[in-house]
């Protein structure tokens, strides 16, 4: 929970600063503040980071995407939310370096991956009638995981099922857009434990909010 959720109450103070502290009116917040919850953050938590939105002392909160390729060349994506690109930038580029990766321009390995909506809910009603009523708000795939059923769409199509889903009273546990490889490094044992010593020191650095990576699991 000391990694988590720092990184989620950033989420919804950046997401209150664009569309304001109301999430009735702003499906952004709505969404953090799900997610939140799906962590089991606290309440007062959340209303905590909603109310840093608007303090006057609060640091603009930027979002920015660095690109980059980690050791044995597994290429990254690296989502951060933060008050101070120069210390992040400077961060990463120490983590990777020191892993024997580099950053990389925009646009050098973003090509690699495609972004996703990705919707979950409870796993409840008929399988089959739900796929074929969602498929009008831009379902692409329909998963069942456990207890839940896992949601893929377009990109595209992501604040479209956002509103159907609401306008259908399916509950949403959680929902974000991810980043999907389109091929994957093939790595040994040895390899991929590089590859997840400096997947760990980014995930612990406070202004990551995801990393994406081409390794395969």
């Amino acid at each position: 929970m000391s990694r988590v959720f720092p990184k989620l109450a950033k989420a919804i103070t950046f997401a209150a600063k664009q569309g304001g502290p109301n999430p009735e009116t702003n499906p952004m917040l709505r969404m953090a503040i799900q997610n939140a919850k799906a962590e089991n953050m606290p309440k007062d938590n959340i209303e905590a980071a909603i109310k840093r939105a608007t303090a006057k002392d609060e640091k603009n909160l930027e979002e920015v995407v660095y690109e980059g390729y980690g050791p044995h060349g597994v290429a990254l994506m690296i989502e951060c939310t933060t008050d101070n690109p120069t210390r992040t930038v400077a961060n990463l580029r120490s983590y990777l370096t020191r892993s024997g990766g580099s950053l990389g321009k925009s646009g050098s390995v973003d090509y690699l991956f495609t972004r996703r909506g990705v919707f979950r809910i409870p796993a409840t009603g008929n399988f089959e009638d739900l796929e074929l009523e969602l498929i009008d708000f831009g379902l692409e795939e329909l998963i069942v995981e456990d207890d839940e059923y896992v949601l893929l769409t377009l990109f595209e199509s992501f604040g479209e099922m956002q509103k159907g889903l609401e306008a259908k009273g399916i509950e949403v546990v959680k929902a974000d857009v991810q980043r999907f490889p389109n091929s994957y490094t093939e790595l040994t044992e040895k390899q991929k434990e590089d590859v997840l010593n400096l997947l760990d020191k980014i995930e612990d650095d406070d202004d990551v909010q995801a990393v994406y990576h081409t390794m395969a699991e």
